[in-house]
């Protein structure tokens, strides 16, 4: 449970914590327009030269010649001191932890509703950013800068989602003096553009699906386009991505439909209805590379992971490796992903990502210019640190093993943990976290935002937490994720902890073969029906309930108004009673 608060007069709430580490924390909990100030005991520091100039704003890279090694101008290494993580929940937390161990001061930030969440609780210091809706709080980019200059912060971590592909985000970080812990604004910008990410995967002679050469404007030039792919194909958003903006179409006959619905959604999405075309890959699989690359020339890769078990293409479940890589698989595929990294100069840490047919052969999809949710489990196999593996790197740094990345080891899942009803179609779910029991022991690891008593808001993902897991090899990290689900007691809202019990049950799963359409082909709502047993478990629970509610004692008051336990237990103490 997250440590009570001591009420200031001014309205605010203020812990003290670390107290050695400039001034130790504060939290700045007034309104909207009477944010608190850092605290006073902290020494004050000349703004102007809290970043260094050669830091605020990293420079592209000319484009040099195929297969020459690049090498970004490099600024010279200056240690943040005060980050600010632009973004809410497990992943706050996550990004807080790894600060805390770097020795640099966490800046969160809150809307309304997250007032008392996890990540504003651990973090150094806590501002607030706006009300509920997040086009109001963490997507008010303005807003987002101007706190970050005023709590004078040295770098900006965005975590995933929210701004962390945002090329526009990252640019105003640069003009206001800021770091960006990330790509290069002009790189997100590139890659965010599916086609021309297509172009560079092109460049550097990665395997493409077939497609379109470029955008379908109409309706007939999508029909045109679909006469030379074939059926079925797949309608794609050029500024698509987390699942939003795509939709196969089997035959010509559904064509006009699906394009009118997905060229609106992308317009709706994304405020870009471009269109382009590529022909489906029939129950694919979804495998990426995780890649990080500094600004003294190394790019590396840092191993494959499997994200095939998906519903609406939002990923459910991940590994590492992937069951369907052999060596020399692995080898051609880390080797295309460090081909398009170098096309596009990336910087920092990225994703990526490919389908695999059922031949085996890859093609490429797109680039996330981000840290993925499914990183731990690459932290797992590799014993890294990416997010400050990712610090370093905007610091000027080079990446902590030089040339050479750690061999992996073991195998890991990680099991997304979200408040969905997957009886009624992972319908979304909302409510206070009556109970929770994260699952312990070896090799389990748990990646959360959440605890007992705090209310899921409306207004965000789904995610409240990671459960990861690793194993010496496959079979030892499904069985004991099947270990920790069964550990796992999450009370409150619906969520997908029946689900997973099924998933790492399954025998198709067990056996490692898998595709994008796995739950499409074999979940049911009916294999999670409850039983005898889990009936009489319910039952019991909620006897237990009432009894306990009917056994509280609510205090008299007393005194004015104050209450005393003592004397009202005194009062209860029959007559004649000797202690």
């Amino acid at each position: 449970m997250p440590r009570a608060r001591k009420q200031t007069r001014a309205g605010t709430s203020a812990t003290g914590r670390r107290g050695g580490r400039a001034g130790g924390r504060a939290e700045a909990r007034g309104s909207q327009g009477r944010r608190s100030e850092p605290s006073k005991s902290k020494p004050k520091r000349d703004a102007s030269a809290s970043v260094p100039p050669e830091r605020s704003l990293r420079r592209p890279v000319a484009r040099r010649s195929p297969g020459t090694r690049r090498r970004i101008n490099a600024p010279s290494r200056a240690r943040f001191r005060r980050v600010l993580i632009a973004n809410r929940g497990e992943i706050a937390v996550r990004i807080i932890r790894t600060l805390r161990e770097l020795d640099i001061t966490s800046i969160a930030l809150f809307s309304e509703p997250d007032r008392a969440a996890l990540h504003v609780l651990l973090a150094d210091e806590a501002y607030p950013i706006g009300p509920g809706p997040s086009r109001e709080s963490y997507l008010d980019l303005e807003r987002v800068i101007e706190t970050a200059k005023r709590v004078r912060a040295d770098a900006i971590h965005p975590g995933y989602g929210f701004f962390a592909e945002n090329a526009a985000f990252a640019r105003a970080c640069g003009e206001a003096g800021i770091a960006f812990i990330g790509p290069l604004p002009a790189t997100i910008a590139s890659l965010g553009d599916k086609l021309a990410a297509r172009e560079a995967a092109r460049a550097a002679k990665v395997p493409l699906v077939p497609g379109s050469a470029g955008t379908v404007d109409s309706l007939e030039q999508a029909r045109e386009a679909a006469k030379a792919i074939g059926y079925p194909l797949m309608l794609k958003a050029a500024a698509g991505g987390g699942g939003k903006g795509m939709r196969i179409v089997r035959e010509a006959a559904g064509l006009a439909a699906a394009w009118e619905l997905t060229r609106g959604e992308a317009r709706s999405a994304f405020g870009d209805d471009r269109m382009y075309v590529e022909r489906a890959i029939e129950r694919p699989r979804h495998v990426e590379a995780q890649i990080v690359a500094d600004a003294h020339g190394h790019v590396a890769f840092l191993g494959e992971r499997e994200c095939s078990v998906q519903r609406r293409h939002q990923k459910l479940l991940e590994e590492t490796p992937s069951p369907a890589f052999d060596a020399k698989t692995r080898a051609a595929f880390g080797e295309a992903a460090i081909r398009i990294a170098r096309e596009v100069g990336y910087l920092n840490a990225g994703t990526v990502e490919f389908i695999l047919d059922e031949r085996g052969t890859f093609y490429f999809l797109e680039v996330n210019t981000r840290l993925q949710v499914e990183h731990p489990v690459t932290e797992m196999v590799t014993g890294l640190d990416l997010v400050a593996e990712q610090v370093r790197i905007a610091e000027g740094a080079p990446l902590s093993f030089g040339d050479r990345p750690p061999a992996p080891r073991g195998w890991s899942m990680e099991a997304r943990i979200v408040a969905e009803d997957p009886l009624r179609g992972f319908m979304p779910s909302v409510g206070r976290i009556e109970r929770v029991r994260f699952p312990q022991g070896p090799g389990v690891r748990n990646d959360a935002g959440i605890y007992r008593g705090y209310a899921i808001p409306v207004f965000y993902d789904s995610l409240l937490s990671k459960l990861i897991i690793w194993g010496g090899d496959r079979e030892q990290a499904r069985r004991r994720l099947m270990r920790a689900l069964d550990e796992f007691v999450l009370e409150g809202p619906h969520t997908n902890l029946g689900f997973h019990r099924w998933l790492a049950s399954h025998p198709e799963f067990a056996a490692g073969n898998l595709s994008t359409r796995f739950i499409d082909e074999h979940f049911r709502p009916g294999a999670l029906a409850a039983g005898r047993e889990t009936s009489d478990v319910a039952l019991l629970a909620a006897a237990l309930h009432a009894r306990e509610d009917r056994q509280r004692v609510t205090l008299p008051a007393a005194n004015g108004g104050r209450r005393s336990p003592w004397r009202w237990a005194e009062r209860r103490r029959p007559l004649g009673r000797t202690r």
